[in-house]
C-alpha cells in the first residue's frame, strides 16, 4: 500500500530488530533513498492509523519478496540452539540431527544416556555423571526410578542437574524422585526443585510445593508460588495464603501478580 503523508509527519524508522530512530516523514524518505542497495531490512512506521483519503495506490507484493528469518538469512546456516529451534516444530528435529548444538543437543537415545550413566558411577566420575543427567533433561524421557539414588548424591551440582532430569518439560507426567532433596542444604537445589515440581498435578508435587513455600530462601518461596497457584487445591491455598503478607517484597509481588483477577 501506498500513501501520502505530509513532509513533517512523525514517523519512526529503522532497520528490522533494532531500535527505531524518531524523524519527520519527509526525512525517512531521504534516509531510506540515500541506503541504496543497503536497504534491506530497513523499515518505516507509522504510528497511527492511516486515513483513506492518504491511500494512493494498493498493489500485490510478490511472495518472493523479503526474508525468511531475517535480512542477510539467506545461504546462511540456520542456529539450532533451544532459543532459535524449538524442538517439535516443523523440520526441528531433521534440522538438529543434521547439525546438532554442542550444548542444546539433541539428546542420544534413553539407552546410550543409562550406559553412560552406569559408566561414570563406576568410575566416580562426577563431571560425567552431572554431563549424562544434563543429557537427559533436553527432552529425553528418562527412568525416574533409576535416577533416585543421586538424589542423595555427595554433589550439589548433581542434585541440581537430576531435578531437571525429570522436570516437567522433560519428563512429563513423572514426579521428581521420592526423595527429592526439598530439604537440601544448597539453596539452588531448593530452588530446581520448585521449578520441577511447579504445574505437576499431582499429590507428590503438592506436598513438595507445600513444603518449599516454607523454604527459609526468598527466592525458593517464589519460586514455589506459581506452582501453588496453578495446584488450585486447598493444601497450597493453606500455604500460599501467608505468602501474601511475606516479609520479602518479591515474594509479595508474585502472590499478588498470580493470584489477580
Amino acid at each position: 500500500m501506498q500513501v501520502r503523508l505530509p513532509d513533517g509527519e512523525p514517523v519512526a524508522v529503522g532497520r528490522y530488530g533494532r531500535s527505531q530512530e524518531e524523524v519527520t516523514a519527509a526525512e525517512a524518505v531521504c534516509l531510506i533513498r540515500e541506503l541504496g542497495y543497503r536497504v534491506l531490512g530497513w523499515e518505516v512506521f507509522l504510528p497511527r492509523a492511516v486515513a483513506r483519503g492518504e491511500v494512493r495506490q494498493v498493489r500485490a507484493v510478490r511472495q518472493v519478496a523479503g526474508w525468511r528469518y531475517f535480512p542477510g538469512a539467506h545461504r546462511v546456516a540456520p542456529c539450532v540452539c533451544a532459543g532459535c529451534v524449538q524442538p517439535g516444530t516443523y523440520g526441528s528435529r531433521r534440522l538438529r540431527e543434521r547439525r546438532p548444538h554442542p550444548v542444546d543437543g539433541p539428546a542420544p537415545a534413553s539407552r546410550v544416556l543409562l550406559a553412560r550413566l552406569d559408566r561414570a558411577e563406576a568410575r566416580v566420575d562426577t563431571a560425567a555423571l552431572r554431563d549424562t543427567l544434563r543429557l537427559y533433561g533436553l527432552r529425553r524421557r528418562g527412568p525416574v526410578e533409576r535416577f533416585a539414588p543421586l538424589a542423595a548424591h555427595p554433589d550439589a551440582g548433581i542434585r541440581q542437574e537430576l531435578t531437571r532430569a525429570v522436570a516437567r518439560w522433560s519428563t512429563p507426567g513423572a514426579d521428581p524422585p521420592p526423595a527429592a532433596p526439598a530439604g537440601d542444604a544448597d539453596g539452588e537445589v531448593r530452588l530446581s526443585v520448585a521449578g520441577a515440581a511447579a504445574h505437576r498435578r499431582t499429590r507428590a508435587a503438592d506436598l513438595l510445593l507445600a513444603a518449599l513455600g516454607r523454604d527459609p530462601s526468598p527466592a525458593v518461596r517464589e519460586a514455589a508460588v506459581e506452582g501453588l497457584v496453578a495446584c488450585g487445591t486447598p493444601a497450597a491455598a493453606i500455604v500460599l495464603a501467608p505468602l501474601a503478607d511475606d516479609p520479602d517484597a518479591s515474594v509479595r509481588t508474585a502472590v499478588a501478580l498470580l493470584t489477580e483477577e
